[in-house]
């Protein structure tokens, strides 16, 4: 594919045009307490810190190596990311490891990759040297700065010979289900899927962002800092742990720079609801604002609600909402709405979907659930709903797995064919159509609109019946007050023979000290047992900040599972079936 407007073959030509047509533009603007701007980049400076940095990395490695990109938050991350393109080298963007934490993930990345080299800041320089010497594979890894290189190598670049097939960066999964994974990204997949959100969101050069996701992510990578790049739009950053302090911020950097396209996964709306002040909202002006788009994790009705009502006096319109659906497997994007129009609902009978099937009824129904359209595909792409045993295509009334193809799906996981060949190369049995990314995401197609019901691997089934973790885990949280919104874990074990509920929850910081364990265990299995007319067999109450998430903020369900069977959760109380519960947790075979 190539953007019919610009004939680009690769980010790095991307990047060339637009140095060169508009070299003295400014597109990145960082805050760097989320409030006080500190630094800025035009399209220029871009292009030439990114050829010497390409001209450094040259001296040191050849072309196609990987590079583990380890940057604190920051406008240095983009340097590094198309100074690595720039040499032809693959970027490895990865969290840089958290002090007092360990550095595993950052092994597994490393290993996995076989990276020769990480780049970082100087700023980063000594604690991270420190921290890779008690692991001896990252120690020996060669580590560099980009941040003080001479911007005079950038007249000895060697221009790039990459093409439109030729690898860009490897993604890693954000480990929800398991180790993380090496998405291979070809520069023409991010060219498919940067035209794709330019026209799925109505984007143009006079477009606005303002994005405090984190660079290593998909989403804040692409949509954050490529997507600007290729359609020529202002864009400001903050770091995500400012966002997460104040997110009274992230509305205030909106309202100042009159951002039109901006969003996150579910729970920043969620906190923007919970925390931001009436003080803080007095200064909202959010009427510039056109797609807020809510991705990554399952979007739910009352948190678009909750929001509208909160930030409706403010300038912020319901229509503005554009839930959507994407993964690093499919670049960023496969699904989303059209700009302006409202998030579409869809209510159905949970009996029904507890078997897989899709029937709508009335909101004056007794158990029902309400699931949130995250919009249709976009250019070439395709999605089939698909029964994940036979293989065969669903019918509008059936839940199945969630099938894409286009020119967006990458090119498989890095140094694993054999599961590559079963993810990205899936063909229906019935037709012989394919291949297609097999997404392991469960949902339907109702009038070309795809609803996400669950994941396959988190399908919770009980006496036969299949539970989806997300809807027990809204319910149990919602309960009691001393409960966190977004910090609940639900999986199912094995005791005598039988398949269990259980239930992991964080407690409000606030609540710790005068909880009531006996009252929000009771809240809990009552309004699990009125909503799922299921027995939660056991319900842990643990610290707040303590349960596995991932660095994009999903729920890591299969670790807490670990982490409760292992007996290392951080536990304040609870109940294990007729025995109240105590840390630590003791669980009887």
């Amino acid at each position: 594919m190539r953007n019919p407007e610009k004939q680009y073959s690769t980010l790095v030509q991307m990047l060339r045009h637009q140095a060169f047509h508009q070299p003295n533009q400014i597109v990145f603007r960082f805050l760097h307490n989320g409030e006080q701007e500190t630094d800025k980049l035009t399209y220029q400076e871009l292009d030439q810190k990114a050829r010497a940095i390409a001209y450094q990395l040259r001296q040191t490695i050849n072309r196609g190596e990987r590079v583990l990109l380890l940057y604190p938050p920051g406008l240095e991350f983009i340097s590094a990311f198309f100074g690595c393109l720039y040499a032809d080298a693959i970027a490895v963007p990865v969290n840089p490891p958290r002090p007092n934490r360990p550095a595993n993930r950052l092994l597994a990345i490393k290993s996995d990759s076989q990276a020769t080299l990480a780049i970082t800041t100087t700023s980063l320089l000594n604690k991270l040297q420190l921290k890779l010497t008690n692991y001896l594979e990252l120690a020996t890894l060669p580590l560099i700065t980009t941040d003080d290189i001479n911007l005079n190598l950038a007249s000895e670049w060697q221009p790039s010979t990459a093409n439109i097939d030729s690898l860009a960066f490897l993604q890693y999964t954000s480990g929800s289900t398991g180790t993380p994974k090496g998405v291979m990204v070809t520069h023409g997949n991010l060219l498919h899927n940067s035209e794709y959100i330019k026209q799925a969101f109505e984007l143009t050069p006079e477009s606005v962002s303002v994005s405090w996701l984190p660079s290593f992510h998909d989403m804040g990578l692409i949509d954050g800092i490529i997507q600007p790049l290729y359609t020529g739009f202002l864009t400001v950053l903050m770091g995500p742990e400012f966002f997460i302090q104040s997110p009274g911020r992230w509305l205030q950097a909106i309202t100042n720079y009159k951002a039109t396209h901006c969003g996150g996964p579910n729970f920043a709306y969620d906190i923007c609801t919970q925390k931001i002040t009436p003080q803080q909202m007095e200064s909202l002006d959010l009427s510039s604002w056109e797609s807020a788009y809510s991705g990554s994790e399952p979007v739910r009705r009352d948190t678009l609600e909750n929001f509208t009502a909160k930030f409706a006096p403010y300038g912020f319109r319901a229509n503005c909402f554009y839930p959507c659906y994407g993964m690093a497997e499919s670049t960023l994007m496969i699904s989303g709405g059209r700009i302006q129009e409202k998030p579409i609902y869809c209510t159905v009978a949970a009996e029904a979907l507890e078997q897989k099937l899709v029937i709508e009824t009335s909101e004056d129904s007794q158990n029902i659930r309400h699931i949130v359209g995250c919009g249709r595909a976009w250019l070439n792409t395709e999605i089939v709903i698909v029964e994940p045993e036979s293989l065969q295509q669903c019918t509008s009334e059936q839940i199945g797995e969630i099938w894409v193809s286009g020119e967006s799906v990458a090119q498989g996981y890095w140094n694993q064919p054999e599961l590559s060949e079963t993810a990205f190369g899936a063909y229906l049995a019935n037709t012989n159509e394919g291949p297609f990314l097999r997404t392991g995401d469960l949902g339907f197609l109702r009038d070309g609109e795809l609803f996400i019901t669950g994941r396959m691997k988190d399908l919770i089934i009980i006496r036969g019946r299949n539970y989806y973790p997300q809807d027990i885990e809204l319910t149990a949280e919602s309960s009691h007050p001393a409960l966190r919104a977004n910090c609940c874990a639900t999986f199912a074990i094995e005791q005598d023979n039988i398949e269990q509920l259980i239930v992991v929850v964080e407690v409000e910081r606030t609540h710790l000290r005068h909880l009531n364990v006996k009252d929000v265990v009771a809240a809990i299995s009552e309004a699990i047992m009125q909503q799922h007319e299921i027995h939660a067999y056991g319900m842990v109450l643990i610290k707040t900040g303590s349960i596995p998430k991932t660095s994009s903020g999903k729920i890591q369900r299969r670790i807490c599972k670990e982490k409760f069977l292992d007996q290392t959760l951080n536990i304040v109380g609870g109940k294990i079936g007729n025995s109240e519960l105590s840390s630590p947790l003791i669980l009887t075979a």
